[in-house]
């Protein structure tokens, strides 16, 4: 008796929830959702091309370098890299005496608090300090760039096309869709997620960063190294990875092979 109750509990359990699931599926078939501006204007990144790309990727010191260059020159002043030190700096080919340099020369100083007085003052930045981190006083809370290609879908990609993607408004979209029009003070970017972004464009010109080694500095090149050098802020060791994980994987597979040669081998004479 308990027995043939509990399954008519079931049994009516499971056609309430497909009831459900039935009005729901022919609710979103007879009233599908309208397409909103972002659902039609809206662009995925575009490809970017970087040597650290893929399995064998490797980093491109000179272009990492570049990338710290249009940092410290154009993102520096809104964003901050907290989780990176300057000593770190040292992989992208700087010696310890360069780096001490950088440290002492960066425009914002470490905080300081003596504990007796109460006073609070600042230090220069010495090579074991991190980034400070960089207080905004405009609207809005600018990300933290350390792992921002992380944090984004095709994070790389992202930031090359976000950076590169500033345009106007398209007529269609305002016709189509009056009230997407961009609200005064932000700025139309097919790239960002509502379409509307805070930034204004950082990178404006070519020439805007003079690059130490003589690269052209198009606005094109200047968003791909700096999105180059976020992309080791976010991995530093993505090369050692790299070389780690080949020799695992082919030893996995000659480990696999052993196993399987050893279990034919135990197991030959017997059925299966």
């Amino acid at each position: 008796m308990v027995r043939n109750l509990a399954m008519l509990v079931g049994a009516a359990f499971v056609g309430v929830l497909a009831w459900a699931l039935l009005w729901t599926i022919q609710g979103q078939i007879s009233d599908p959702a309208l397409p909103t501006a972002v659902d039609e204007f809206h662009l995925a990144p575009k490809e970017l091309e970087l040597e650290s790309n893929g399995p064998f990727g490797k980093f491109d010191k000179r272009q990492l370098q570049r990338g710290l260059q249009v940092y410290k020159e154009v993102c520096s002043a809104c964003h901050s890299l907290s989780l990176v030190a300057f000593r770190d700096l040292k992989q992208l080919g700087y010696n310890d005496a360069q780096v001490k340099k950088f440290a002492a020369d960066w425009a914002t100083k470490q905080p300081t608090f003596d504990e007796k007085s109460g006073d609070r003052a600042e230090r220069p930045n010495v090579p074991s300090d991190h980034f400070p981190t960089v207080y905004y006083a405009g609207n809005g809370t600018p990300p933290d760039l350390s792992l921002i290609t992380k944090a984004r879908h095709e994070g790389p990609a992202y930031v090359h096309s976000l950076l590169t993607g500033y345009a106007e408004e398209p007529a269609a979209l305002v016709t189509k869709f009056p009230d997407a029009k961009t609200p005064e003070g932000l700025f139309y970017n097919p790239y960002f997620a509502n379409l509307n972004i805070a930034m204004p464009p950082p990178l404006t010109s070519e020439g805007q960063v003079q690059y130490l080694d003589g690269t052209k500095p198009t606005v094109d090149q200047m968003a791909k190294d700096v999105a180059a050098f976020l992309v080791w802020t976010a991995e530093p060791n993505l090369e050692s990875r790299h070389a780690v994980g080949w020799p695992v994987v082919i030893f996995l597979l000659i480990f696999c092979f052993l196993a399987w040669g050893a279990y034919q081998n135990v197991w030959r004479d017997k059925k299966h």
